[in-house]
């Protein structure tokens, strides 16, 4: 396991790398834009252009500006913003923990309740359970998440204030303005705003969940094993949770893993749609700014956690499924 564990460790450096080097191109060889083009006042000289240019160093020789590209992404720097003049990574600081909060927050609750529909109507195949389960599933992994968070925000905040004079849930921003002062109140007030759109998110995201969840435990349910194990007297709850779930924990973890760079990028168009301050809108605004620092930035964090994530997940597969370490030693 650790020979295993130790290549797939050298390939991922290599694959960071490679991903550096294209997000270098990308959006300082390839990319059109001007980032001059929405900062400076269009009455400005092209002198005065040319010295904002040469002060960000998009005017020094490619290869120079590729190695302060990659000591800025591997020290973790990110440069600075063109757009707000600060350290990329001051701005990320605070708010990633912005993010990690909404999108956190709804990836657990997806995956608790879409893990819990699927085992549920699994281990009634054929029933009207499993029907309506099914239904449901299939409807909300196939309608977009933002039709799910217009009609929250439509019936919610919208309809509601017109019916009762109040919004039932916030239309948009992380807190009330102004903010309040007591911790508890503060706490309180986030959950008030975090709860429409973490809510619409898990809505729209547990059906995919529920799906799959449904198949491994069918799957599980039919093996030889389980039918030696249903003839020895043992229980279907015995059945369903220490064999048939304990069996699907090696794919269900691998997918948790994965999922965890999503959590950091952010929901864009959620973030937009609400107007939460995370890593999610501020991409989009740094993408529509021509605000190389800061896409290359969340880009190659993003690429970062996919690998570590991939490394966790090859781990972890290899921790539950036994048959895995018997292979690896072969």
């Amino acid at each position: 396991m650790r020979e295993y564990l130790a290549k797939r460790i050298i390939i991922a450096m290599g694959v960071l790398f490679v991903v550096a080097a294209l997000n270098f191109i990308i959006f300082q060889v390839m990319w059109a834009g001007d980032p001059t083009s929405t900062i400076l006042n269009p009455d400005f000289t092209l002198e005065q252009k040319q010295m904002l240019l040469e002060s960000w160093g998009l005017l020094e020789p490619l290869h120079i500006r590729f190695i302060k590209y990659l000591q800025n992404m591997f020290t973790w720097r990110f440069g600075v913003s063109f757009q707000s003049r600060m350290p990329v990574i001051t701005e990320l600081s605070w708010r990633l923990p912005n993010t990690i909060l909404l999108l956190g927050t709804a990836t657990i609750g997806t995956i608790i309740l879409g893990i819990s529909v699927g085992v549920f109507a699994g281990s009634r195949r054929g029933s009207k359970a499993d029907v309506f389960s099914l239904g449901v599933g299939l409807f909300a992994d196939g309608v977009p998440t933002f039709f799910v968070q217009m009609i929250f925000l439509l019936f919610f905040s919208y309809l509601f204030f017109l019916w009762f004079g109040f919004q039932f849930f916030p239309s948009r921003h992380m807190t009330s303005v102004p903010k309040p002062t007591d911790p508890i109140v503060y706490m309180a007030d986030v959950a008030w705003h975090l709860a429409q759109p973490a809510l619409s998110l898990i809505i729209a995201g547990f059906g995919g969940w529920a799906l799959y969840v449904r198949n491994l435990i069918i799957d599980a349910l039919t093996q030889d094993y389980m039918v030696t194990a249903r003839a020895k007297g043992l229980s279907e709850r015995t059945l369903l949770y220490r064999h048939a779930f304990r069996s699907i924990l090696p794919p269900i973890s691998t997918i948790i893993t994965l999922s965890i760079p999503a959590i950091v990028t952010g929901a864009m168009i959620t973030e937009y749609i609400f107007t939460w301050p995370g890593i999610g809108s501020w991409y989009i605004a740094a993408l529509n700014a021509n605000d190389y620092p800061v896409v290359q930035a969340v880009l190659f964090i993003y690429a970062v956690l996919v690998i570590i994530c991939n490394l966790i997940a090859d781990f972890l597969y290899g921790v539950l499924d036994p048959r895995i370490r018997v292979g690896v030693r072969r």
